[in-house]
């Protein structure tokens, strides 16, 4: 909890001295409360799956209504502008969210690394292209909030996240994305570039799982970086996804910020090459 709380304190005292604490910043601090606190009280006394998944689909309720609008969804220069079923997936895509990053916090230091290497690049990417927007500035704050955590959760870790946690950034970073986009449609695609490793990870493991007949709400360990960290360890595995999350991922993201690739086409090749690494680790099988 302590990430969950420097973090909104920092960003409740950013909003009201430097942007204005706007209605958005606040729906969204209310979201992130919510997400939060559900997800500290199912650490200590196990919740049902659908009162949890009811409280996600309010807390990203809570988010799109915030940000009160929707962003244009952006096809490789072909823009679809704001409808009402971009509502409804926005609000599946952020439960989402909540949900993978609760599963990639499997190892040591894996959850907490990947939010500050994405805070920090997402960070990189506006400075690089001259824009000094809140989010460069919030995405900072979020990584600054987990590197403290980080240095007890690195491997071996002395303490451990939790689902109060890590539903927490999987919402904050999801709604950063989310505000971004509005600003341009093709920093959704950017966003989802860095963030990479987990959504491929994830998203393989629960469509391998599906298909196979297995029941989705059931506990496992058949990621991929699960499979990986039994052969390499926690330490090899953290350091990797940090190193390909900076040396391949933000380089794609990049081209996405920069103009110079479609958004829709960079997620195609950088997600490739995770596909295999996921197919060949057999993620979802056990």
């Amino acid at each position: 909890m302590a990430v969950v709380i420097s973090f909104l304190i920092a960003l409740t005292g950013f909003c009201g001295t430097v942007i204005g604490f706007s209605s958005i910043w606040l729906w969204i601090t209310l979201a992130l409360l919510l997400i939060a606190a559900v997800g500290f009280i199912d650490d200590h006394r196990s919740l049902s799956p659908r009162l949890r998944l009811s409280v996600q689909f309010l807390s990203a309720a809570l988010v799109l209504l915030g940000i009160g609008n929707v962003p244009a969804l952006s096809l490789a220069g072909w823009i679809i502008p704001p409808a009402w079923w971009i509502w409804g997936l926005l609000a599946i895509g952020l439960v989402w969210f909540i949900n993978l990053y609760n599963f990639m916090d499997g190892i040591d230091g894996l959850a907490s690394g990947e939010a500050i290497i994405v805070g920090i690049a997402i960070s990189v990417l506006h400075w690089i292209e001259g824009d000094s927007s809140a989010v460069s500035y919030i995405s900072l704050i979020l990584s600054a909030s987990c590197l403290g955590f980080f240095f007890w959760n690195r491997p071996p870790a002395k303490i451990f996240m939790g689902d109060g946690c890590s539903g927490f950034l999987g919402l904050a970073m999801g709604t950063m994305m989310l505000v971004d986009a509005m600003k341009d449609p093709e920093r959704l695609w950017a966003w989802l570039i860095l963030l990479g490793v987990f959504v491929v990870d994830a998203t393989w493991t629960l469509l391998t799982r599906w298909r196979q007949g297995n029941r989705l709400s059931e506990a496992h360990r058949s990621h991929a970086y699960q499979q990986a960290a039994l052969r390499w360890g926690h330490g090899k595995v953290t350091a990797s996804v940090a190193g390909i999350t900076l040396i391949w991922l933000m380089p794609m993201a990049w081209l996405v910020f920069s103009g110079r690739c479609y958004g829709i086409v960079a997620l195609v090749i950088a997600y490739a090459p995770l596909c295999v690494m996921a197919k060949r680790l057999n993620a979802g099988r056990i």
